[in-house]
């Protein structure tokens, strides 16, 4: 394990603690001899248990935290260690087309395919990359590989039904196929109900297969269907198996949570590799705390600068 630094320029700003040492200590001092100077400070000091030095080191010490921790955040200190991460990275594919509306899997089945995609990005590594692409009639980036779980679950968050008419399903796999081009290990995480109307199933599948991408579907609604604006629509599974099936991925139903949860721990790959974690988020949220943790302790005491 080793520490590095974004923007190491920003560690100059270290140097400025002894000097705001020198002036806590400095202006004590004054203090201190003003006090004396208009009354008996030491007759003072032993009637009420004051003790100027003593009582104000605490606040020294939370400002030389601050300051450090600061400091630290805007150099953007990173961690680099050995951490698991997936052999694969991924893209997940969001159906959002006009049938996802459909309330068979409450609230929509938009909404529960969301869910779905969240819970398989809690489930991946620390330093697994990945993408979200959303899909109707075309195909639309949502988020590019990362290793961010924040920002892929607020990209999940925002997918809207699209505007776009139709299910595209080959222009979802090569879009995906885009995003992990460079990539050694590849696959797609696909959600849908299956309702294809545009671009062939068999297209996408030789796609995939040319590319050696893996397709793993997810079955997003129910046999029986559910009401959309322009009528019933059902969960086509045929199509979703087929995609699945012909480019050695594997087909799952939304419904079922628990196998969901154990199949996408299979699906992951786990491998260790050296990683790295960005701590300016954290030291930003300490320096919060310590702040207000700060003023709290001035509020219930009498000690002045």
């Amino acid at each position: 394990m080793y520490l590095s630094f974004t923007h190491p320029v920003y560690l100059v700003f270290l140097f400025a603690i002894p000097l705001l040492i020198f002036l806590h200590f400095y202006s004590l001092k004054n203090i201190r001899g003003r006090a004396l100077g208009f009354a008996n400070y030491e007759a003072i000091a032993r009637v009420k248990g004051i003790d100027l030095y003593s009582k104000n080191i605490l606040l020294l010490v939370f400002d030389i935290i601050f300051l450090t921790l600061l400091v630290l955040a805007l150099s953007g200190l990173t961690i680099h260690k050995e951490m698991a991460a997936s052999s694969f990275s991924f893209v997940i594919a969001i159906d959002n087309s006009e049938s996802m509306e459909a309330t068979d899997l409450l609230p929509s089945r938009l909404e529960a395919a969301k869910v779905t995609a969240i819970d398989f990005v809690e489930t991946l590594p620390f330093e697994s990359y990945v993408g979200v692409v959303s899909f109707s009639g075309d195909s639309y980036t949502e988020q590019g590989l990362t290793k961010s779980k924040q920002e892929l679950k607020y990209a999940i968050e925002n997918v809207q039904i699209g505007e776009v008419g139709g299910t595209d399903i080959f222009e979802a796999v090569s879009s995906s196929g885009k995003l992990l081009k460079k990539e050694n290990n590849k696959a797609v995480i696909l959600l849908s109900d299956g309702q294809i109307n545009t671009g062939k199933v068999d297209e996408a599948i030789d796609f995939a297969n040319f590319n050696e991408i893996l397709v793993h579907t997810i079955g997003v609604g129910t046999i029986e269907g559910g009401e959309t604006s322009y009528g019933l629509s059902k969960l086509d599974e045929d199509s979703l198996k087929s995609l699945a099936y012909n480019t050695d991925g594997r087909y799952f139903n939304a419904q079922n949570k628990k196998e969901l949860e154990s199949s996408f721990k299979e699906i992951v790959g786990v491998t260790t590799k050296l990683g790295s974690i960005n701590l300016t988020f954290y030291l930003i949220m300490a320096v919060i705390a310590l702040f207000l943790l700060k003023q709290v302790l001035l509020s219930r005491s009498k000690i002045m600068w």
